[in-house]
């Protein structure tokens, strides 16, 4: 498992060229069944338009890779737009592009052009964060050691994803790979080891760039 770039949440650009309008739709997908749906949903909204080409990649290293032309000259859609995902080193990544044609052709250069432009302006319009492996842990305390406890997760800005409140209190952090033995080691020498530290599983968090 690894890090990397995607974008978080949707996004939509308008790019228009010879009385053509490109409409550009980007969204995080993570599983090739999100994918589809989306572009399906879009095919559907917009049934008017000549044409709804796409492209996305898929999974932590990016293997899953698919263009489609839909209608357009083999090549001068999908691959133009599954061109501009890989430039930018993107993963988990779905771009529709509808064309409503202006009536006046391209050329195979024109519409390579501009599907590429189309996506590259969907894509400055998303918000691209870098999907970042944490590992999860649970530290139990008793309360009297919260504050304390509180105070330094606060100074050494450890994300905290919950608290649950029993006979003790359990934390749940979310430590960057990197540091999580420095951090627990942390821990122990506040805590005098009087907390209990388990490890749970790895988890992918949105981090803006």
């Amino acid at each position: 498992m690894i890090n990397y770039k995607t974008i978080q949440g949707s996004s939509e650009a308008l790019y228009e060229i010879s009385k053509s309008r490109f409409l550009c739709f980007a969204a995080h997908a993570e599983t090739e069944a999100q994918a589809q749906n989306f572009i399906a949903q879009l095919r559907k909204t917009h049934w008017e338009a000549r044409h709804c080409c796409s492209a996305y990649i898929l999974g932590e290293h990016g293997i899953l890779q698919k263009a489609d032309d839909d209608g357009e000259p083999s090549g001068t859609a999908g691959k133009p737009i599954l061109e501009v995902l890989k430039k930018q080193h993107l993963s988990d990544v779905v771009i529709v592009v509808v064309r409503y044609f202006g009536g006046i052709k391209l050329g195979a250069g024109g519409l390579i052009r501009a599907y590429g432009k189309a996506a590259t302006l969907g894509l400055e319009a998303a918000e691209i964060v870098t999907r970042t492996l944490f590992r999860r842990i649970s530290v139990t305390i008793e309360y009297s050691l919260l504050g304390a406890l509180e105070n330094h997760l606060h100074q050494n800005e450890i994300r905290v994803e919950d608290k649950i409140y029993s006979d003790k209190v359990k934390l749940l952090l979310l430590l960057p790979q990197e540091t999580t033995e420095k951090i627990e080691q942390d821990l122990l020498n506040l805590t005098a080891a009087n907390c209990s530290i388990k490890q749970e599983d790895l988890v992918y968090i949105n981090v803006p760039l």
